[in-house]
């Protein structure tokens, strides 16, 4: 019956219910929009593991995100090509440099250097085929799309990166980064614009496919030994993927203060749709009066409560959720980086849905003026 009747309240009484399912949908739409920016931005730090198709990253040892890797000895390569369940190694390269553009000034950029065979693991995800056939002539770089504006080129245009002439080639699709920005060129090409890669052999990464990707864990486990791990350290791509974002998310400020805003739009959700709740049960306090003097017990008015709560919970969610796929599809028109994955969603929702039962809870305090009495005043 409570259920019911809470329902049929919320259908008959909708406009006094509308400003609580609003605040809701805006509280999922702030929480989940800030998530999927958060993850997002720290996601680009990871780009060049998620954009490629390697399944075992090997790096220097105790390497806390992607975008932070020290160079490795060159030897690490013969060593991994022993164990029969690696199909190839490649070395990857991640160097620095200053961008000058026809239009003067200075832009501060990632090199990435890859192996440009057609069928490269690294940044495979990024680039077609026809892309690395491009990086093949030296001196020559890509960037990504959405970069171009900010780096005043154009495919085709010429730049100088640490005082040598470069020229762009073509673009990557999904490489944006936030801050910098990401140039990919050849192994050769990184080489000679960083001059710090090129006193040794030493690489950043090796990238390795394996025969079967099913059996990550156990050559990761095999190549994990004390001995080992003093010069280098084996990751899955998920792994390394995962610690990327850990680091940014809660070692740096900006994560930090991401998670800040997010728990202050929580709070501020709470309280709007707490008030208006309240308002919406203070102006039911004489229909609520009329059944505690019928005989229906508190108990089961504390219920009619809650389950309405929970209903402008779950309409708002559906708004707030419907609210931010249209974000999200604004973020993909500008490259705007925005992870808005399954996991966050699951996450927001169960957030904005406690939200409105707390909300729910501290308006059952009015409940206590729908005395039977109220009726005779």
């Amino acid at each position: 019956m409570a259920v019911a009747l809470a329902r049929k309240t919320l259908v008959h009484e909708w406009r006094r219910f509308l400003p609580a399912v609003m605040s809701v949908g805006f509280s999922g739409v702030l929480i989940i929009v800030q998530g999927a920016l958060l993850l997002g931005i720290v996601g680009t730090n990871a780009l060049p593991v998620t954009q490629s198709r390697a399944d075992l990253w090997v790096g220097f040892p105790g390497t806390q995100s992607a975008d932070l890797g020290r160079s490795i000895d060159a030897g690490a390569a013969a060593e991994l090509l022993v164990d029969p369940r690696i199909l190839r190694v490649e070395p990857l390269l991640l160097g620095s440099g200053d961008w000058r553009g026809p239009r003067g000034g200075g832009v501060s950029v990632t090199l990435i250097g890859i192996d440009t065979r057609p069928d490269g693991l690294g940044l495979a995800e990024a680039m077609p085929r026809s892309g690395r056939a491009l990086l093949t002539e030296p001196a020559t770089v890509l960037v990504d799309a959405a970069d171009l504006d900010k780096l005043g080129t154009t495919i085709g245009g010429a730049a100088e990166i640490n005082g040598q002439r470069v020229r762009v080639v073509g673009t990557t699709d999904g490489m944006r980064a936030m801050g910098g920005v990401n140039v990919v060129a050849s192994l050769a090409t990184v080489r000679a614009l960083d001059r710090s890669l090129a006193a040794a052999g030493d690489v950043t990464y090796y990238l390795a496919a394996l025969r079967s990707p099913g059996a990550s864990r156990a050559v990761k486990a095999r190549f994990s030994q004390p001995e080992t791990r003093k010069r280098f350290e084996v990751w899955t791509a998920e792994d390394l993927a995962g610690r990327s974002v850990r680091y940014w998310l809660l070692e740096s400020g900006a994560g930090v203060g991401f998670i800040f805003a997010t728990i202050v739009a929580l709070l501020v959700g709470t309280l709007i749709t707490s008030q208006t709740l309240t308002a919406a049960v203070a102006a039911s306090t004489p229909q609520y009066a009329t059944l505690r003097a019928i005989g229906v017990p508190f108990p089961k008015l504390r219920r009619i409560v809650v389950e309405q709560a929970a209903w402008v919970g779950a309409v708002g969610l559906a708004l707030g959720l419907a609210g931010s796929l249209l974000a999200a599809a604004l973020a993909y028109l500008n490259g705007i980086p925005f992870a808005l994955g399954p996991g966050i969603m699951a996450l927001s929702g169960g957030l904005v849905l406690s939200v409105a039962l707390l909300a729910g809870v501290l308006a059952l305090r009015r409940l206590r003026h729908a005395d039977p009495a109220a009726l005779l005043r």
